[in-house]
């Protein structure tokens, strides 16, 4: 295998994983928005249920108490999971162009040996 093939086949690879990467951030996103939201419900219902909606009052719900405390934290979790989505796809960007760049780059220089070939066969027919 060429130098120049082994090159492109990494920077592929380098932008596959990189587009694999934003879409993993972005799926595990919509999961913990999903699971904040069925804790939003479950709380909402705890709290219809015991009649008690104030979080400081001393006979609100332990359950609910723990199920807002995870609310929080997915909540959290989503906004660092957010910022590294955005560095994700800046990079995820920067690799597929310099993948696309590499690959026309590669077409031209596969143009210029076959009219290098080319310009030789006919010096040698001439």
């Amino acid at each position: 295998m060429k130098p120049r093939e082994s090159a492109l086949r990494l920077k592929r690879f380098d932008a596959e994983e990189k587009i694999r990467k934003v879409a993993d951030l972005e799926s595990m996103i919509r999961e913990f928005d999903q699971m904040a939201a069925d804790l939003d419900r479950q709380i909402a219902n705890e709290e219809d249920r015991t009649g008690v909606k104030d979080r400081h009052h001393f006979a609100y719900s332990t359950f609910a108490k723990a199920a807002a405390q995870r609310r929080d934290n997915l909540a959290i979790s989503v906004d660092d999971l957010r910022a590294k989505l955005a560095i994700a796809v800046q990079e995820r960007d920067a690799a597929v162009a310099l993948l696309s760049k590499s690959e026309t780059g590669e077409i031209r220089e596969t143009g210029r040996s076959r009219r290098r070939g080319e310009n030789a066969l006919d010096a040698r027919v001439g």
